[in-house]
């Protein structure tokens, strides 16, 4: 593109990614969420105008505003560290399946993980627990344990994290969640958005439109003020759902199920010493770029103060 192509062209709208899928997933009203599964998960809950903050380890962030007079609307977020990356790492470091799409073939054939539980703490675990000493387990095995059940596991543990940031936002907002839209490459595989469903046991709605980042972000710049090219009211909006999972088990097979898990996520804490903590390469490889950003803005900060000083 030639330099200054795009002047004078206005930027109608601004979104972060996972406030523009909330967006996308048309998520206007108090008390809808938007679970994206990609790398890892990213789970945004409509607070509506109510800064709500957190006392089980969420995040507090601004959801969207969409107009110069509109009000700002606000979110819980809560993030799963390994989600995707579990599947990539059955694939790249044990050779369990050769393509990522082979997990849901093996998941299937056994449709149990028979006792199995996989906690995918390779580099500690994120939100509600915020948990640098935890590291991945695999627990529940017995001779019969087979690379299926394994996969199973893994796909079992992309759920019950998400439900564990669920429950979280529950406890914080008080309005049960009736059902979770969901978006990402991971929601092509049939397996998980089942066991999601059954884990969670409200239904999970799978959109015709899984890119709604790009959507969101194009629904943002399109209706902004000057723009006009199509309009927000709830009146004019409708979803498309491309699938809807029913939960297919028992409340109390799910409860149990998710006890176990619970179980399994306290076994994996304490493995790594406080000491060793910061020298776990694992560990910084994982941290968001923010973090850094403060860190090292708190240095700058208290070198100057200590350069004041008088010896």
């Amino acid at each position: 593109m030639k330099a200054g192509a795009l002047e004078g062209v206005p930027i109608s709208g601004c979104l972060g990614d996972q406030s523009a899928a909330l967006v996308g997933q048309m998520c206007f009203q108090e008390g809808q969420a938007k679970n994206t599964y990609g790398t890892g998960c990213f789970l945004l809950y409509n607070t509506g105008r109510k800064c709500v903050f957190s006392d089980h380890g969420l995040l507090t962030t601004v959801a969207y505003k969409l107009g110069r007079d509109k009000p700002v609307c606000y979110a819980l977020e809560g993030s799963v560290a390994i989600a995707g990356a579990v599947i990539r790492w059955l694939r790249d470091n044990l050779g369990i399946i050769k393509t990522s799409e082979e997990i849901e073939i093996l998941a299937k054939d056994v449709g149990t993980s028979y006792g199995c539980y996989f906690v995918p703490a390779f580099s500690g675990l994120y939100a509600p627990y915020w948990e640098p000493s935890a590291r991945g387990i695999i627990c529940g095995l017995t001779q019969f344990t087979s690379k299926n059940h394994i996969a199973f596991a893994a796909l079992e543990s992309v759920c019950f994290q998400t439900r564990e940031i669920l429950d979280a936002m529950n406890r914080d907002c008080g309005i049960p969640l009736s059902h979770l839209q969901v978006d990402g490459g991971m929601t092509n595989n049939k397996i998980l958005m089942q066991l999601q469903a059954d884990i969670l046991h409200i239904p999970v709605i799978k959109p015709a439109m899984t890119e709604t980042t790009a959507l969101g972000a194009a629904m943002a710049a399109g209706a902004a003020e000057g723009v006009g090219v199509w309009s927000l009211k709830p009146e004019d909006l409708s979803v498309i759902i491309m699938e809807r999972f029913e939960p297919q088990i028992k409340a109390t097979e799910s409860e149990i199920r998710y006890a176990t898990w619970k179980k399994a996520v306290m076994k994996s804490m304490g493995w790594t010493p406080a000491e060793s903590e910061s020298s776990d390469p694992a560990l910084f490889s994982s941290l968001p770029l923010g973090f850094f950003i403060v860190g090292s803005m708190i240095m700058l900060i208290g070198a100057r103060y200590i350069s004041r000083i008088p010896y």
